[in-house]
């Protein structure tokens, strides 16, 4: 769908004033969980295209998510590209710059070059492009909502295959994320391999296990 006049494209079409055409917009999704990868998403949109429903991922259903990312995999017009850092990654170099290498990743798979770059959030991986960081930017930006909705469904969907690999945590509910039944199969089971070790409480079990 094509409309040339709607508030979320005013970073985009900024852009565009000052000359530049191939404008990619960049979130992450999963830098909170206590387990599993930090992903980002790039994604490229033509000029005006609007995707009816696209919003921050967090103010989506699954059902609405998942019903989205099936529209953007259909048109041919979104290009998007994805980065993945695993849980070992994190804990070797921190989930800030996890998050950053995602991005860099994610943007370095697009198939087009992007020439300017909108980054949701207050920092901007270490790269060449220009860029744009922008707080809220998943609510504020069309491109960077559509990277949103990419990253977070593509997490959730490799949760899901955890699921499977490690029963007894609930990934595929939680995906990760430190609720109270995560808390209580930890404390039961253990971590497993995709627990990040530097989160606690996986930091203190280790410590305490080394003593």
């Amino acid at each position: 769908m094509i409309t040339l006049f709607h508030p979320c494209f005013e970073f985009e079409s900024k852009a565009r004033a000052s000359g530049y055409k191939i404008i990619a917009g960049v979130d992450e999704a999963g830098r909170g969980p206590l387990a599993g990868p930090v992903v980002a998403a790039a994604c490229i949109l033509p000029e005006g295209f609007f995707l009816p429903g696209i919003t921050d991922s967090k103010s989506l259903t699954s059902k609405q998510r998942k019903q989205l990312f099936k529209e953007i995999q259909s048109k041919e017009e979104i290009q998007y590209a994805i980065g993945i850092v695993d849980a070992q990654k994190i804990d070797q170099i921190n989930i800030l710059q996890a998050t950053l290498l995602a991005m860099q990743i994610a943007v370095s798979n697009l198939s087009s070059s992007a020439d300017f770059i909108l980054v949701d959030g207050n920092q901007i991986p270490n790269w060449s492009y220009r860029s744009q960081a922008i707080v809220k930017g998943d609510s504020l930006s069309h491109s960077i909502s559509m990277a949103s909705v990419i990253a977070k469904e593509t997490r959730d969907n490799i949760m899901d295959q955890y699921e499977a690999q490690y029963p007894g945590y609930g990934f595929g509910k939680h995906k990760g994320y430190g609720t109270k039944d995560h808390i209580e199969a930890l404390t039961k089971m253990g971590p497993c391999p995709i627990h990040r070790k530097s989160f606690e409480p996986m930091k203190s079990m280790y410590i305490n296990l080394s003593n």
